[in-house]
């Protein structure tokens, strides 16, 4: 349905609007302030609300409530404040238009020029993994309310959504007014904030009921914005960028404390890297090379210093591969690991954090870019991948918590039981390190540390050749992880051959039996664990 009909004669410029009245909203008070007390200085009258009120009270600054030009008191907890005409005709008259500006001298309302208002923590509250109520209590009216009204109205007002704004407005104070081009920015911003709250509520709603049915959303958006241009992409002749999502709290969150700028294959090695080293709950390490390990380990029994001895553990799967790899520490890294480091060209190592003699070692290393992780880092729920003409997603393949529970139920088709909790151990951490592993993928694991990994190959015999070309000597007395199971008989018979004793795999084969029966004869230990883990 179109707008009403407007008389274009009516028109008057409104390029430079001075600003004589605010209204001031704000859950997020960063910088405010400043920004006040120049309206005060500049003799701009300010309306506000709640918390935005009092602060600025406190800080001396004269302050009207919106309750004194609505006549009508803050109600049902809050929600009502700015809901009423007094406030909304203020915001939407077009002074342009002299029919708009009689109206609002017949109802004794004056307009604003300048509006700031940010929205309620909504993505902030969803992310701190609130639900139900305290999530819906975060779901702003008023704010989306006013911010829209104010953008529509660009030629006559000014809407800051965003502390970054105000540094521009304060300096307009100055220029006698907000220009057209500065308002109709201002408002295009404005609008780009309630529609990526917009998309987040409704992604929460869509979300929470289809999560109750067990289905994936029908409608998928994803806002995120740039956090900076990358020199290039995988090759220098690809444009790259990294992005972040409102809320996120992953690899591109990480703050970096030294080293170049990182690259695209940089960010891509070290979430892998993450991935893999937070799969283990005692120390790990996990060194990453073109996404796949080079090697992953816990730290030995009793070691003094535990994350220092998982990388040595680590580096020691493969040290040639690990040339110029990528390091994802689960723990604090320490001074004993940065100086194991010394000597090992190395890309990125990302962590929790690092010891502040640790980081000494590395200043010394100009290169090398060290990472540390936001505090509330975890890994994300879900995988998108885009396609040409759409995208993928899927739930992020994950372990339970419990996986030693779960490890008990997996079915034995072959040999005996390990006697021993360290022997099942050791299988478990082969299994978890096998999913970090691009698929065709077989690990081969002593004492909670790859010995030898082979990966990326288009058929599963080739990756047992590989991870035992690997482990050498090692391959002997190790347990073996597929991330899928085995076709024929031939790839297990290549670990048989190597002194495989104990090999973990998902089964479900029309071959299986020829599997089994292979194993049966060389007296090998074989779990069927029913669930595979591909990482294309």
């Amino acid at each position: 349905m179109a707008g009403p009909a407007v008389d274009p004669t009516l028109y008057r410029s409104r390029d430079l609007v001075p600003v004589r009245r605010a209204l001031i909203s704000v859950s997020d008070k960063t910088d405010l302030l400043p920004l006040a007390q120049a309206l005060d200085a500049a003799g701009v009258e300010i309306v506000s609300t709640g918390g935005s009120a009092a602060l600025l009270r406190d800080a001396g600054l004269a302050v009207k409530d919106v309750a004194e030009i609505t006549g009508f008191p803050e109600s049902v907890g809050g929600r009502v404040k700015t809901l009423h005409p007094s406030v909304h005709a203020g915001l939407l008259a077009d002074l342009r238009l002299e029919d708009h500006e009689t109206q609002l001298d017949a109802l004794g309302i004056l307009p604003f020029e300048l509006v700031v208002v940010n929205l309620y923590p909504f993505v902030e509250t969803v992310a701190s993994g609130a639900v139900g109520d305290a999530v819906v209590e975060q779901i702003d009216i008023g704010g989306p309310a006013m911010v829209r009204a104010s953008a529509k109205n660009f030629a006559n007002v000014a809407i800051a959504v965003s502390p970054a704004s105000y540094p521009a407005i304060i300096e307009a104070l100055g220029a006698g007014g907000t220009s057209l081009a500065q308002r109709r920015e201002l408002a295009a911003r404005a609008f780009a904030h309630t529609a990526a709250y917009d998309r987040a509520v409704a992604t929460w709603f869509a979300e929470e009921t289809l999560e109750a049915e067990g289905d994936l959303p029908q409608h998928l958006t994803i806002k995120a914005e740039r956090l900076s241009t990358l020199r290039y992409g995988e090759n220098s002749h690809q444009r790259a960028a990294i992005y972040t999502r409102a809320g996120a709290h992953g690899i591109a969150q990480a703050e970096q404390i030294q080293g170049k700028e990182m690259s695209y294959n940089n960010y891509v090695d070290a979430d892998a890297a993450l991935r893999a080293a937070f799969d283990m709950v005692k120390p790990a390490v996990a060194i990453i090379k073109h996404a796949n390990p080079c090697g992953i380990a816990v730290a030995a029994p009793n070691a003094l210093d535990p994350i220092a001895s998982a990388h040595l553990r680590a580096h020691e799967c493969d040290p040639v591969s690990a040339f110029g790899g990528v390091i994802a520490a689960n723990r604090t890294v320490t001074l004993k690991m940065a100086e194991n480091l010394r000597d090992i060209f190395t890309e990125v190592i990302v962590a929790p954090d690092f010891e502040p003699e640790a980081l000494e070692v590395f200043a010394l290393k100009k290169n090398l870019r060290v990472l540390r992780l936001p505090a509330d880092w975890r890994q994300e729920p879900m995988d998108v991948r885009l396609l040409s003409g759409g995208l993928l997603l899927q739930d992020a393949d994950r372990f339970p918590d419990d996986i030693e529970s779960v490890a008990k139920d997996w079915e034995l088709v072959s040999g005996e039981r390990p006697d021993s909790a360290e022997e099942m151990e050791n299988l478990i951490f082969a299994w978890k390190a096998c999913r970090a592993v691009k698929s065709n993928a077989i690990v081969l694991a002593q004492g909670l540390a790859t010995v030898g990994i082979g990966m990326g190959q288009v058929n599963r015999v080739d990756s047992c050749r590989l991870a035992v070309e690997r482990a050498g000597d090692r391959a002997a007395g190790s347990v073996a992880a597929s991330d899928a199971f085995f076709p024929f008989a031939d790839g297990p018979q290549v670990l048989i051959d190597a002194g495989i004793r104990t090999i973990v795999q998902p089964g479900g084969s029309v071959r299986d039996q020829e599997v089994i029966d292979a194993a049966r004869a060389a007296g090998v230990t074989m779990f069927f664990t029913g669930e595979r883990h591909f990482f294309h």
